[in-house]
């Protein structure tokens, strides 16, 4: 039986899978700073389109010269990620009022609460910051962060699967482990996006027509880099996009065989149907990763790439909570800030 805000949850997510699938769009239409300012575009709500208009622009703005369709990309998707974060106060002002009902989640809105005020301002500093690797990559996560909570809580309130006392820790720390490196493999892919590192290797198996190129990690992974300049087009050199795109596909390589092992375990305790999906959802955003070298980064097949990573990060999430352990408490008492945080981290039992 679903519980109160399930509907709500279950369209914030669906909300939030599209905002996410704007930022990337958004990213590799190279739009990131198709406004100059935040959070409106050249100082109208939405891009200026008329002579008096584009004239305040360029009077305001004379190094950023209009470009409509940019802006326009831009300016969408901030006009998405505005209307989820209304939904997510709604669903947090909701389950206050509802916390004194049994099984009503309150904590994990609060923390929903939370991301989302985060998240709006990396959204600022995208773009003040000028494309800074390091904050455009945070807010990549921000929002994979945020559309994975949201899953969580549409899971929890939809009240279903019931928590499964015999499964074993194995199988537990097996899929806990999947879920965290799929986590770092979504933050190498926004790091490869963010340094435009995604055509360092134009070739597979190889990279370069070499098996290990030369490669700068140093620079690569140099995270104290200085701000200041405009990081459209990125301003790495070859060698350390190389590393960057190197070390994605290394990641590429242990999320699948960490994942294939969680996989045949599920099939072996008897939940074919989590096995079956995983093994889907990863096999799609492999074949999606490949495409991405062999085919030099489509449009379609890059957002795709995104939505793909995405939907292995669900896939994680609901293997996790699927197998959430039995949590022993009152009916009659709603659960201490420690048993939220088990929750939380754990993808624990309900509330």
């Amino acid at each position: 039986m679903t519980r109160p805000g399930f509907r709500l949850a279950l369209f914030a997510t669906l909300l939030a899978l599209v905002v996410v699938l704007l930022g990337a769009y958004t990213r590799l239409t190279h739009a990131g700073l198709g406004c100059p300012d935040w959070p409106g575009c050249y100082g109208f709500v939405s891009v200026p389109n008329t002579e008096m208009q584009l004239a305040h622009a360029q009077l305001r703005f004379p190094d950023s010269p209009v470009e409509e369709h940019k802006g326009r990309n831009e300016m969408v998707h901030r006009y998405f990620a505005g209307g989820l974060a209304l939904m997510i106060m709604m669903l947090g002002v909701q389950a206050w009022h509802r916390r004194h009902i049994v099984d009503q989640p309150v904590g994990l809105p609060m923390l929903l609460l939370g991301v989302v005020f985060a998240q709006a301002a990396f959204g600022m500093w995208t773009v003040t910051l000028r494309l800074w690797p390091q904050v455009v990559t945070a807010h990549l996560l921000g929002g994979v962060t945020t559309l994975s909570l949201l899953f969580l809580l549409t899971l929890r309130l939809s009240g279903l699967f019931a928590p499964m006392p015999q499964i074993g820790r194995r199988l537990r720390r097996l899929a806990a482990i999947g879920l965290a490196l799929v986590v770092l493999q979504i933050a190498l892919g926004g790091w490869v996006s963010s340094n435009y590192a995604a055509m360092a290797c134009t070739d597979l198996p190889t990279c370069q027509g070499q098996w290990w190129p030369d490669a700068d990690f140093a620079n690569g992974f140099h995270l104290t880099q200085h701000i200041g300049p405009n990081y459209l087009g990125g301003k790495l050199d070859s060698e350390a996009r190389t590393a960057i795109h190197l070390t994605h596909r290394i990641g590429a390589l242990l999320v699948t065989f960490s994942l294939l092992a969680l996989a045949l375990q599920l099939h072996r305790a008897g939940l074919q149907g989590l096995a079956r999906l995983l093994v889907l959802a990863l096999a799609v955003q492999v074949a999606l990763g490949i495409s991405n070298v062999l085919f030099h980064l489509p449009l379609t097949i890059a957002v795709g790439h995104n939505a793909g990573g995405a939907a292995l990060m669900l896939t994680m999430t609901l293997i996790n909570y699927r197998l959430r352990p039995v949590f022993a408490m009152s009916q009659r008492h709603a659960p201490s800030f420690w048993q939220h945080a088990h929750v939380l981290l754990h993808l624990g039992p309900h509330r």
